[in-house]
């Protein structure tokens, strides 16, 4: 543990930590995607064949990493912020930390058009590395879609279940027991190595709440690994606590109201 904490954890050339985060969409109009994205300029086509590089440039050359400020960008050499590819029908954004997917999310969400291309899924790993550990080879081998469904579909089940009791309890002090216990079952629980976010957009939504929620969610998960990597366990609750407080206290917002 000691060498541990003496040992700093991989990150990105932009100070987040590096931990691997796949974006799923469905795409609705296939023969607009590639009129779309070569349309831009931080987008550029890769030699294989339905793959291309986003950059830090041109249309999202605003993006701003507060992690760390002494990154020195160099013009001629924009630096890649992920992988966009088409496979089976699904377009796929590679990105190597949370902080770039939350603002791909956005950013893809105004280039196309809803009836074109649709966030479906977030897919991402629950650990930092350390500097001279073996790296994954691909998002093929950390993915896995039949266990990722089965953690989703539990989650939504667990969720479910305790707002059908929260409806039916007699009184709102019974109804904040429940809400409390199931809090602190949660934050007991064991995090999977990799986990599933689903992205459930409907017409009347706002698109800002939608990514706010998906920020404040990989932000708790983020520092939840962090801290278990100094030895900290347990800390799922605090984490998710601590995201609240930083996000809405730069708001202006008393979450306490």
């Amino acid at each position: 543990m000691f060498d541990r904490l003496q040992k700093p954890f991989l990150t990105v050339e932009t100070g987040e930590a590096y931990q691997p985060i796949r974006l799923t969409y469905t795409l609705l109009q296939p023969e607009k995607l590639s009129q779309t994205l070569e349309g831009l300029q931080c987008i550029e086509k890769n030699p294989t064949p339905n793959s291309w590089s986003w950059y830090w440039k041109a249309e999202c050359d605003e993006l701003h990493f507060e992690s760390i400020n002494s990154y020195q960008r160099i013009p001629n050499r924009p630096l890649r912020l992920a992988t966009v590819t088409l496979r089976n029908g699904k377009v796929f954004i590679n990105l190597t930390s949370f902080k770039r997917a939350c603002m791909a999310v956005p950013f893809f969400y105004k280039v196309f058009d809803k009836e074109v291309l649709s966030i479906h899924v977030a897919d991402f790993i629950n650990k930092v590395f350390s500097l001279d550990e073996r790296l994954p080879h691909g998002f093929a081998e950390l993915f896995k879609d039949d266990e990722l469904d089965r953690i989703l579909q539990q989650r939504v089940e667990d969720y479910y279940k305790v707002k059908e009791k929260v409806e039916l309890a007699p009184s709102a002090e019974e109804a904040l027991n429940l809400l409390s216990q199931y809090t602190q079952v949660e934050a007991k629980k064991r995090l999977p190595y990799a986990e599933r976010y689903l992205f459930d957009l409907r017409e009347d939504d706002d698109p800002d709440v939608l990514f706010l929620a998906f920020y404040i969610y990989l932000r708790g998960r983020e520092l939840v690994a962090i801290r278990r990597w100094f030895g900290q366990v347990g800390v799922v609750s605090e984490s998710t606590e601590d995201t609240l407080a930083q996000v809405f206290g730069e708001m202006g917002i008393d979450i306490l109201e």
